[in-house]
């Protein structure tokens, strides 16, 4: 194991303190218990949003808190949920009045540890609204959920219902907004190579130079088959084509496509699978309105390309678009 780190137990802080440090304009540290909020925090009157889950994901989540998304993220150890206690922590210290909302990935520990954290925060007086994101076309159960997993719609969960928050729009709108951009959102995603968490100091799994994992979780879960080595065009095809058979798109319909790389992937290999999925959703008849292309949600340094395909409505669009100014996204005024 070659890893740029000190302790393994030490990580996570360690990775946070120096994440506050480098953006210290836009982040503040809470050390016990560990959370991140933004260092302006929301005005009075308007919905705080709050996320969070293993370590190991990054930019997921706390690169994705700041102006237009999230209000406080709650970093567990690597490929561990948070505790109820950073959650509840985080989500008293953000509320703003006007209540918080819970984005969740849907894998157990993060569902329960959410769930009694809301418990412990309605307690205290704050309003908690809770969505499940469960995107992930490619197993209905793993070794870590029951039902399907939440992967790449969080990224795009985020950015459009923190648009709407911070326009002042009420907790129960923006909760509605986060289950639509659930239910119309569908991920997909392959491993090359498995990533080596810290603590356990070997390859989550194995594979030979000539495979890969078809449908692989962003925790090294396996997939839906091994599969021999594919060109990249045939890697994008099988993500697409299981994305496009789950969710009823229309010719016509504008969609968002996001191409995420796995953490070990370069950006050069990621625009090439964009390249031909993109192709693939024009030739379904679909718009793709808007793109994302990067290395947004991680695995440490797993090799591996996903793709998200989102059926947007014109409120989607605009919260997309509205500002956002956080350490993984920055645009507009």
């Amino acid at each position: 194991m070659k890893k740029l780190i000190n302790a393994p137990e030490d990580l996570v802080s360690e990775a946070v303190e120096g994440m506050a440090l480098a953006h210290a304009d836009l982040l503040r540290v809470n050390a016990a218990p560990l959370f991140v909020t933004r260092a302006a925090p929301k005005e009075k009157g308007k919905v705080a949003l709050v996320s969070g889950g293993g370590s190991g994901h990054e930019p997921l989540h706390a690169g994705f808190v700041g102006r237009g998304m999230l209000d406080a993220a709650c970093p567990g150890a690597v490929f561990t949920s948070p505790t109820p206690d950073q959650i509840a922590e985080a989500t008293r210290a953000v509320d703003a009045g006007a209540g918080v909302l819970h984005i969740i990935k849907n894998y157990t520990g993060d569902v329960m540890n959410f769930e009694m954290a809301a418990e412990l925060a309605r307690e205290a007086g704050t309003s908690v609204e809770g969505v499940l994101v469960n995107d992930d076309v490619a197993v209905e159960d793993s070794l870590y959920t029951a039902g399907r997993r939440g992967v790449g719609t969080t990224v795009l969960a985020e950015k459009i219902c923190g648009g709407a928050a911070e326009a002042g729009r009420p907790l129960d709108e923006v909760a509605a907004l986060c289950r639509r951009v659930n239910a119309h959102g569908r991920s997909m995603g392959i491993a090359l190579a498995a990533c080596t968490v810290p603590h356990a100091g070997k390859p989550s799994f194995e594979l030979g130079p000539a495979e890969m994992e078809v449908g692989i979780g962003i925790h090294g879960e396996p997939g839906r088959r091994r599969a021999p080595l594919e060109p990249a065009d045939r890697v994008a095809e099988l993500l697409m084509q299981p994305i496009l058979e789950d969710l009823p798109f229309k010719p016509g319909d504008d969609v968002l496509l996001f191409v995420n790389g796995m953490g070990g992937t370069p950006l050069v290999e990621l625009y090439v699978v964009y390249r031909r999925a993109h192709a693939i959703a024009r030739e379904r008849g679909l718009n793709v309105a808007r793109s994302l292309v990067g290395p947004y949600i991680t695995s440490l340094e797993m090799a591996g390309v996903s793709a998200t395909l989102l059926k947007l409505d014109d409120e989607m669009i605009r919260w997309w678009d509205a500002p956002v100014h956080t350490p993984a996204l920055r645009w507009g005024a």
